[in-house]
Protein backbone atom coordinates (compact mmCIF):
# COMPACT_ATOMS: atom_id res chain seq x y z
CA UNK A 1 0.00 0.00 0.00
CA UNK A 2 2.83 2.26 0.60
CA UNK A 3 4.68 1.63 -2.38
CA UNK A 4 1.49 2.28 -4.18
CA UNK A 5 1.35 5.55 -2.51
CA UNK A 6 4.57 6.73 -3.47
CA UNK A 7 4.02 5.61 -7.29
CA UNK A 8 1.26 7.86 -7.10
CA UNK A 9 3.18 10.46 -5.87
CA UNK A 10 5.87 10.28 -8.29
CA UNK A 11 3.49 8.95 -11.29
CA UNK A 12 1.10 12.17 -10.59
CA UNK A 13 2.02 14.80 -7.76
CA UNK A 14 -0.41 17.26 -8.67
CA UNK A 15 -3.09 15.06 -7.53
CA UNK A 16 -1.73 13.39 -4.95
CA UNK A 17 -1.11 16.87 -3.75
CA UNK A 18 -4.72 18.42 -4.79
CA UNK A 19 -6.04 15.09 -2.89
CA UNK A 20 -3.90 15.75 0.09
CA UNK A 21 -5.14 19.41 0.39
CA UNK A 22 -9.16 18.12 -0.12
CA UNK A 23 -8.73 15.47 2.82
CA UNK A 24 -7.33 17.71 5.27
CA UNK A 25 -9.15 20.30 4.01
CA UNK A 26 -12.58 18.48 4.51
CA UNK A 27 -10.87 16.86 7.80
CA UNK A 28 -10.38 20.58 9.60
CA UNK A 29 -14.18 21.63 8.67
CA UNK A 30 -15.32 18.75 9.98
CA UNK A 31 -13.16 19.20 13.31
CA UNK A 32 -14.60 23.37 13.65
CA UNK A 33 -18.28 21.65 13.37
CA UNK A 34 -17.45 18.86 15.87
CA UNK A 35 -16.71 21.63 18.14
CA UNK A 36 -19.14 23.95 17.20
CA UNK A 37 -22.48 20.84 17.28
CA UNK A 38 -20.61 18.52 19.14
CA UNK A 39 -19.24 20.20 22.22
CA UNK A 40 -21.36 23.28 22.01
CA UNK A 41 -18.38 25.92 21.43
CA UNK A 42 -19.96 28.28 19.66
CA UNK A 43 -17.96 30.25 17.01
CA UNK A 44 -16.96 34.42 17.16
CA UNK A 45 -17.26 36.03 14.14
CA UNK A 46 -13.49 35.57 12.89
CA UNK A 47 -14.02 31.62 13.31
CA UNK A 48 -16.37 31.99 10.57
CA UNK A 49 -14.53 33.83 8.35
CA UNK A 50 -11.11 31.33 8.91
CA UNK A 51 -13.82 28.75 7.35
CA UNK A 52 -14.18 30.56 4.17
CA UNK A 53 -10.38 29.34 2.96
CA UNK A 54 -11.61 25.86 3.12
CA UNK A 55 -15.01 26.48 1.57
CA UNK A 56 -13.09 27.59 -1.35
CA UNK A 57 -10.11 25.60 -1.30
CA UNK A 58 -11.61 22.32 -1.02
CA UNK A 59 -13.45 22.41 -3.91
CA UNK A 60 -10.79 23.88 -5.92
CA UNK A 61 -8.40 21.24 -4.68
CA UNK A 62 -10.74 18.87 -6.03
CA UNK A 63 -11.26 20.35 -9.06
CA UNK A 64 -7.96 20.70 -9.60
CA UNK A 65 -6.83 17.02 -8.66
CA UNK A 66 -9.73 15.81 -11.55
CA UNK A 67 -8.22 18.12 -13.63
CA UNK A 68 -4.37 16.77 -13.15
CA UNK A 69 -5.70 13.05 -13.41
CA UNK A 70 -7.50 13.57 -16.70
CA UNK A 71 -4.20 14.77 -17.79
CA UNK A 72 -5.30 18.72 -18.27
CA UNK A 73 -2.19 20.73 -19.81
CA UNK A 74 0.33 21.44 -16.67
CA UNK A 75 0.27 25.49 -16.91
CA UNK A 76 -3.58 24.94 -15.98
CA UNK A 77 -2.81 22.34 -13.18
CA UNK A 78 0.24 24.29 -11.90
CA UNK A 79 -1.93 27.71 -11.65
CA UNK A 80 -4.78 25.74 -10.26
CA UNK A 81 -1.80 24.51 -7.39
CA UNK A 82 -0.56 28.02 -6.93
CA UNK A 83 -3.89 29.30 -6.45
CA UNK A 84 -4.90 26.59 -3.51
CA UNK A 85 -1.29 27.48 -2.32
CA UNK A 86 -2.83 31.09 -1.92
CA UNK A 87 -6.49 30.20 -0.32
CA UNK A 88 -4.58 28.42 2.32
CA UNK A 89 -1.97 30.64 2.52
CA UNK A 90 -5.01 33.71 3.15
CA UNK A 91 -6.59 30.99 5.81
CA UNK A 92 -3.29 31.10 7.66
CA UNK A 93 -3.21 34.94 7.90
CA UNK A 94 -6.90 35.02 9.20
CA UNK A 95 -6.03 32.11 11.59
CA UNK A 96 -3.00 34.38 12.82
CA UNK A 97 -4.95 38.10 12.96
CA UNK A 98 -7.57 36.20 15.14
CA UNK A 99 -4.81 34.35 17.57
CA UNK A 100 -3.55 37.85 18.17
CA UNK A 101 -6.59 39.43 18.93
CA UNK A 102 -6.70 36.47 21.10
CA UNK A 103 -3.38 37.10 22.79
CA UNK A 104 -4.16 40.66 23.09
CA UNK A 105 -1.01 41.64 20.79
CA UNK A 106 -3.95 43.85 18.91
CA UNK A 107 -7.57 44.85 18.77
CA UNK A 108 -9.58 42.77 16.75
CA UNK A 109 -13.38 43.42 15.26
CA UNK A 110 -15.31 45.87 17.44
CA UNK A 111 -18.72 43.96 16.77
CA UNK A 112 -16.63 41.06 18.81
CA UNK A 113 -14.28 42.16 21.15
CA UNK A 114 -14.68 45.48 21.31
CA UNK A 115 -17.42 47.56 24.28
CA UNK A 116 -20.72 47.83 23.34
CA UNK A 117 -21.09 51.59 22.81
CA UNK A 118 -24.86 51.74 21.45
CA UNK A 119 -27.67 50.30 23.19
CA UNK A 120 -30.22 52.69 21.64
CA UNK A 121 -33.54 53.38 23.77
CA UNK A 122 -34.02 51.48 27.48
CA UNK A 123 -37.68 50.35 26.60
CA UNK A 124 -36.12 47.74 23.94
CA UNK A 125 -33.18 47.21 25.74
CA UNK A 126 -34.44 43.72 27.63
CA UNK A 127 -35.85 42.40 24.34
CA UNK A 128 -32.61 42.91 22.88
CA UNK A 129 -30.48 41.56 25.17
CA UNK A 130 -32.71 38.21 25.73
CA UNK A 131 -32.24 37.78 21.78
CA UNK A 132 -28.77 38.66 21.54
CA UNK A 133 -25.75 36.16 22.06
CA UNK A 134 -22.41 37.54 21.36
CA UNK A 135 -19.34 35.49 21.55
CA UNK A 136 -16.06 37.01 21.71
CA UNK A 137 -13.13 37.16 19.32
CA UNK A 138 -10.57 38.14 21.79
CA UNK A 139 -11.26 35.08 24.15
CA UNK A 140 -9.92 31.53 23.39
CA UNK A 141 -12.83 29.14 24.06
CA UNK A 142 -10.88 26.13 24.58
CA UNK A 143 -7.01 25.84 24.32
CA UNK A 144 -4.69 22.65 23.83
CA UNK A 145 -0.70 23.10 24.25
CA UNK A 146 -1.15 26.65 24.49
CA UNK A 147 -2.86 27.16 21.26
CA UNK A 148 -5.91 28.20 20.61
CA UNK A 149 -8.58 26.81 17.56
CA UNK A 150 -7.32 29.89 15.85
CA UNK A 151 -3.68 28.67 16.13
CA UNK A 152 -3.94 25.10 15.04
CA UNK A 153 -5.71 26.65 11.47
CA UNK A 154 -2.44 28.92 10.82
CA UNK A 155 -0.22 25.86 11.10
CA UNK A 156 -2.95 23.23 9.35
CA UNK A 157 -3.59 25.99 6.97
CA UNK A 158 0.42 26.41 6.48
CA UNK A 159 0.89 23.00 6.33
CA UNK A 160 -1.79 22.84 3.40
CA UNK A 161 -0.11 25.68 1.94
CA UNK A 162 3.13 24.02 1.83
CA UNK A 163 1.43 20.35 0.44
CA UNK A 164 0.64 22.45 -2.54
CA UNK A 165 3.67 24.46 -3.11
CA UNK A 166 5.18 21.27 -3.31
CA UNK A 167 2.63 19.77 -5.77
CA UNK A 168 3.54 22.77 -7.68
CA UNK A 169 7.40 21.86 -7.48
CA UNK A 170 6.68 18.05 -8.08
CA UNK A 171 4.85 18.75 -10.95
CA UNK A 172 7.38 20.70 -12.88
CA UNK A 173 10.00 18.31 -12.63
CA UNK A 174 7.64 15.34 -14.21
CA UNK A 175 9.09 14.67 -17.37
CA UNK A 176 5.96 14.27 -19.83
Amino acid sequence: MLARTDDLIRAAPAVAAAVAVAVGGAATILGAWFFQYGLGLQPCPLCFEQRIPYYVGVPLALIVAAAAARRAPRPLVVAGLAAIALVMLCGAGLGAYHAGVEWHWWPGPQDCSGPIDKLGSARDLLTRLQSVSVVRCDEAAWRFLGLSLAGYNVLISLALTLIAVLGISRTLRVSD
